[in-house]
């Protein structure tokens, strides 16, 4: 019984302490957003965004190619991790235009320097088809850093 209650404690004292997961590479994965916060602000569309930090540089505008840092989450129990560039340990670059819906319209009015909380509804990420660890009809949630635009 000891045994027991021991292990208790310490799964759940590694639960605790692990505010976010970490990378294969060792690179700490921020912890997926409260979904339930009160500070997610809706935007036309239905994409709701929460500005972790307002950033101090360049605006990114719709059509602008951004330089940025992402992870993305599924809004299951477990907050399941599907793609993340801060796993890989690189930044990405993207024309906004190629993007999912959610980020042409979530990313614009960001601020380099800024760190972006995005809620994404299925129809404006892949709707009803499944895309990788994605299922059909997911609401992705992403945290999005972003470094440059041009």
């Amino acid at each position: 019984m000891r045994v027991l209650s021991a292990f208790a404690l310490a799964a759940a004292a590694v639960v605790a302490a692990g505010a976010g997961a970490t990378a294969q590479d060792g690179a700490k994965l921020p912890p997926r957003p409260d979904l339930k916060a009160k500070d997610w602000k809706k935007l036309p569309g239905g994409v709701e965004v929460w500005d972790a930090k307002v950033g101090k540089g360049a605006e990114a505008k719709p059509g602008d190619t951004v330089t940025i840092h992402y992870t993305g989450w599924l809004t299951d129990a477990e907050g399941t991790v599907f793609d993340s560039s801060v796993k890989r340990g690189k930044t990405a670059e993207f024309p906004l235009e190629n993007l999912i819906k959610g980020w042409q319209v979530g990313i614009p009015g960001m601020k380099v320097g800024g760190v972006r909380r995005l809620r994404i509804p299925p129809e404006l990420a892949y709707g009803e088809r499944a895309r990788g660890g994605i299922p059909a009809n997911s609401t992705l949630v992403f945290e999005i850093e972003l470094f440059g635009t041009k």
